[in-house]
């Protein structure tokens, strides 16, 4: 287990080392590093102001293809967030996942229409939001049960007195 992290970490550095130290005006395509499988894979990347969208492909597929992708990517991101930037990214990593997920599951692209990725995280939102309101429902009853005062009702109660009803009592 330890030893798959620490190969992630090398090649998240390896990564960034290839991408970052490269200018502006090159192209975002370049041969995946020694870590990531070398000619057979390729690095396509996108530079937005202080992020960096890298995605690993194998040489069959379309490059401007990716790029589009990463283009649609950010673009829905943008739209979700309104101005994604880095915190975004970080505290909000399962809403990353999902519009990720609503692009591309298992290796295939399976939508690029930026509305129809936007209805679906809508909807998606609307559930947490309902279901949010259901898991609120204990604390609510908590709180009302609180707000009742039980404690000064148990002590209002008025109740018989005891050596009476035990002596009222037949064995």
């Amino acid at each position: 287990m330890k030893k798959t992290e620490d190969v992630q970490q090398d090649i998240v550095k390896e990564t960034f080392q290839l991408v970052s130290k490269r200018d502006d005006n090159v192209c975002n395509f370049l041969e995946g590093g020694s870590l990531i499988g070398g000619s057979d894979y390729k690095l396509i990347y996108r530079h937005y102001a202080t992020l960096y969208f890298v995605f690993c492909v194998d040489s069959s597929e379309s490059e401007l293809g990716i790029l589009d992708l990463i283009q649609v990517f950010v673009e829905t991101l943008d739209k979700c967030f309104e101005n994604v930037c880095e915190l975004d990214l970080i505290f909000h990593v399962d809403k990353v996942h999902y519009i990720l997920n609503e692009l591309v599951m298992g290796g295939l692209v399976l939508e690029t229409n930026m509305s129809e990725i936007i209805t679906r995280i809508e909807e998606q939102n609307k559930l947490e939001k309902q279901e949010a309101g259901i898991a609120a429902a204990p604390a609510r009853a908590m709180s009302a049960v609180k707000n009742i005062n039980i404690s000064q009702q148990i002590k209002d109660i008025k109740l018989p007195d005891l050596p009476n009803v035990i002596k009222d009592f037949k064995f």
